[in-house]
């Protein structure tokens, strides 16, 4: 019998596994040994590395080849591309770059190139190319995720530092050993938590929270989906209305402050700003009472249940936790805002088990026991480039060069946009209402990506370069949010003439005569050897103690040691508030924020407030009588493997699903597995129906990442017939606090669609060799 632990070891942003080779080929991935719930999703590589939908070798589109730049017909994802040598299109690319930045500037490169393409800690595809960039005189960037945007502005201004409270809430042992409640914001879908940016070699948030449930801990769901807390967790199931969770929480706190539930002096030493909260949420400032009643009206759940789940967060060592998800909708700065003032007010904010986590469940990181140890990153160097856009701002940028727009209390201007240059992740499955990307996909006169599969990116660029999968490099996942430490070994040649991005873009820089500052004159191997050093000295300061290089080779993983005592990010501050304050103007938590406060012009209150949502308003829900819902996919990482065999497998008649709530599929005539259409102003998509009876009615929900497949509808609007949801998101910011993404505030209509084109999201574009 055949030892798996002979087999090398890879990672992705899903999990560690151990690959078996015969022939030259992949055979299995076997789940690494000391994880106790691998994900699926890497089985999607078995059937993807090397087949009819892999780029094997340097490709330009060839209306662009034939024509001038900007003039060339649009990127439609149709056309037709060319075989060139690596040479030739290394020549191209730095010809483009020349010509751009001597023309128009460097600030005319838009270089945002969302990220996750690999696990690596050396290819890291976004982290190769904003430092090749920078060697070039710089680029215009993008700033925060799309994930949680929203989440990430305002926690700077509440607690001072997003990254850190997010990724390091009470850890799990904690909560098992001391939380008598959690109420989950949003949920805690388990199956975000198959993923780990940087990755994981320990799925720990499905095993944790079985282990809560049998020490006793109860759950609360406050969610319009049932299984966003899973079934056998016995969650209370509030379903509220999608976009009324900050009402939900208003509404607690006011029965809070009106029983004298609320730890004044906790407020007193560890707050500012409260007074000015109270005031707004009795009615004091604008003669509303923010009421259980008031609230329930919002939510469309009982007062009676609002007020109950008070005192029940009073009567026991409370943990509120707010899913990412809703932080992507209008105002999304709002729910983080409230659920710390919340936890503020309970006063249990930093005691084991007690306090605000920013999204249990929508990473493995989150909650994940570890010790806090910063690694060493590939240096990026200084962008000379001042100009950037907020990260879901890329059609606007595109489409409206030159003009202003608000941001974190700022005001900026949209670059003149003429390359953009893409490496690691997609814009056509991140980005919403495709149509208007699209559109502004038209603007600039070149795009340059780094793709290994004929995606919609890859089909919508000018420039092709195929970069090799994980399984074709060596590399190391050492993240801070992990405590393991894997040497991730090439299973497989490249396959074609696929190069590692560090390759292509040393190529690159040997034309433009920066190869020098690129590369250092190190090697691959010599990057990796270097990294590991730093983050063994990185370690060391913090009495972790890694192997030698060579002799954690040999092995292929180490595993640090789990922490004494678990530690969160609030634990210093609780302990100790004038040795360890905040990075906040306060040196506290800020409910009311004295810097928002002071921004001139600003249309966002400083303390936690309810902002209606604009599509709530007027007649337009009586056109678009359902809320969608497009949550994360549990069968692939965003749009990545898509093409692969587990996702294909989980696809009803070929397309995504679109879960609905019988009453209403019954309403429209609508049976399982019927082909529909979601459709409003913005385009159409269509999916196939499944009842699901753990729905609130009037939503539906779609999962992201099905590859675009986009035809033309009459009105000039596009319908996807894969299934792609973002043909109908919306397309806005969240406040020009963060202008983050807002795809959970939408409206549709569905019909029953009676016909059942071919879809072609993995048919590849004809080439020309």
């Amino acid at each position: 019998m055949v030892d798996r632990k002979e087999f090398p070891l890879t990672a992705a942003h899903w999990g560690v596994y151990r690959t078996e080779v015969v022939d030259g080929h992949i055979k299995a991935f076997h789940p690494f040994e000391r994880d106790p719930a691998p994900s699926p999703i890497m089985q999607g590589y078995l059937d993807t590395t090397d087949n009819p939908l892999r780029i094997k070798a340097p490709m330009v589109r060839k209306a662009w080849l034939e024509g001038a730049r900007g003039d060339a017909p649009e990127r439609n994802g149709n056309d037709t591309f060319v075989k060139v040598s690596w040479d030739q299109a290394e020549e191209l690319v730095a010809e483009e770059l020349d010509r751009v930045r001597a023309t128009h500037g460097n600030q005319a490169i838009f270089g945002g190139s969302y990220g996750w393409a690999s696990a690596g800690r050396f290819h890291h595809a976004q982290s190769q190319l904003h430092r090749f960039l920078n060697c070039i005189g710089g680029y215009t960037r993008s700033v925060n995720s799309y994930s949680l945007a929203a989440g990430e502005v305002i926690l700077s201004h509440i607690v001072g530092d997003a990254a850190s409270f997010i990724h390091a809430p009470p850890p799990w042992q904690s909560v098992i050993d001391h939380t008598g409640l959690i109420v989950a914001f949003g949920g805690m879908a388990v199956r975000n938590s198959q993923i780990s940016a940087g990755g994981t070699g320990h799925h720990r948030t499905e095993e944790a929270l079985r282990q809560a449930r049998d020490a006793g801990v109860q759950f609360v769901n406050i969610s319009p989906v049932r299984n966003d807390v899973e079934d056998d967790l016995g969650a209370l199931w509030l379903p509220a209305r999608p976009g009324s969770d900050v009402a939900i929480m208003l509404g607690l706190a006011h029965e809070i402050l009106r029983n004298g539930w609320h730890d004044q002096s906790f407020l007193e030493a560890y707050t500012c700003g409260f007074a000015p909260f109270a005031a707004y949420l009795t009615g004091e400032t604008d003669g509303i009472a923010k009421t259980p009643q008031w609230a329930a009206e919002i939510a469309q759940v009982s007062a009676q249940d609002i007020a109950a789940l008070a005192r029940r967060m009073v009567e026991t060592r409370t943990m509120i936790t707010v899913s990412w998800s809703l932080t992507r909708q209008e105002h999304g700065e709002q729910p983080f805002w409230i659920a710390t003032t919340l936890a503020a007010m309970l006063g249990q904010i930093g005691l084991p088990g007690g306090g605000v986590a920013y999204g249990y469940g929508a990473s493995n990181s989150v909650g994940n026991e570890r010790r806090n140890v910063r690694y060493a990153a590939l240096p990026q160097f200084k962008n000379p480039v001042e100009s950037f856009i907020p990260v879901a701002r890329i059609s606007d940028m595109l489409l409206n060069p030159g003009a202003e727009f608000r941001f974190n209390g700022e005001t900026h201007t949209y670059p003149d946009t003429r390359l953009v240059y893409w490496a690691g992740g997609n814009p056509f499955h991140h980005h919403q209402d495709l149509t208007r990307l699209c559109a502004a996909w038209q603007k600039p006169e070149t795009v340059i990506v780094h793709e290994w599969c004929w995606n919609a990116l890859a089909k919508r660029a000018d420039i092709v370069l195929p970069c090799t999968t994980p399984l074709e490099r060596d590399d190391l996942m050492i993240t801070p949010r992990d405590r393991f430490i894997i040497a991730m070994k090439a299973a497989i040649p490249p396959v074609g003439e696929a190069r590692n991005d560090h390759d292509i873009l040393r190529g690159i820089s040997r034309k433009l005569g920066v190869d020098a500052q690129f590369s250092e004159g190190r090697s691959t191997d010599d990057w990796l050897k270097h990294l590991y050093q730093q983050s063994r000295d990185c370690a060391q300061e913090a009495a972790v103690m890694l192997p030698p290089y060579e002799a954690f080779l040999e092995t292929g993983v180490f595993e640090t040691d789990m922490p004494d005592t678990p530690w969160d990010a609030f634990t210093a501050f609780r302990n100790a508030p004038d040795q360890a304050p905040l990075k906040t103007p306060s040196g506290k938590i800020e409910i009311t924020s004295q810097t928002i406060e002071s921004f001139a012009g600003a249309q966002i209150s400083p303390h936690p407030t309810w902002y209606e949502p604009e599509e709530w308003l007027g007649a337009a829900t009586d056109a678009l009588p359902f809320h969608l819902i497009s949550g994360q996919p549990a069968d692939k990482l965003h749009a990545q493997l898509d093409h692969g065999r587990i996702s294909r497998m989980a696809k009803l008649n070929g397309r995504a699903s679109l879960g609905i709530h019988p009453a209403d599929a019954s309403r429209l005539g609508i049976s399982n597995y019927d082909c529909v259409r979601v459709y409003n102003a913005r385009g159409a998509c269509l999916a196939t129906a499944v009842l699901e009876p753990g729905l609130l009615r009037g939503v539906v929900r779609m999962s992201t990442g099905a590859w675009l497949d986009a035809i033309e509808q009459g009105d000039g609007t596009l319908m996807c017939r894969h299934g792609n949801p973002n043909l109908v998101t919306r397309d806005a910011g969240t406040s020009e606090l963060a202008q983050g993404p807002v795809a959970h505030s939408c409206l549709v209509a569905l019909e029953p669609y009676e016909a059942d084109p071919t879809v072609e999201a993995f048919v590849p574009p004809i080439i020309q060799t």
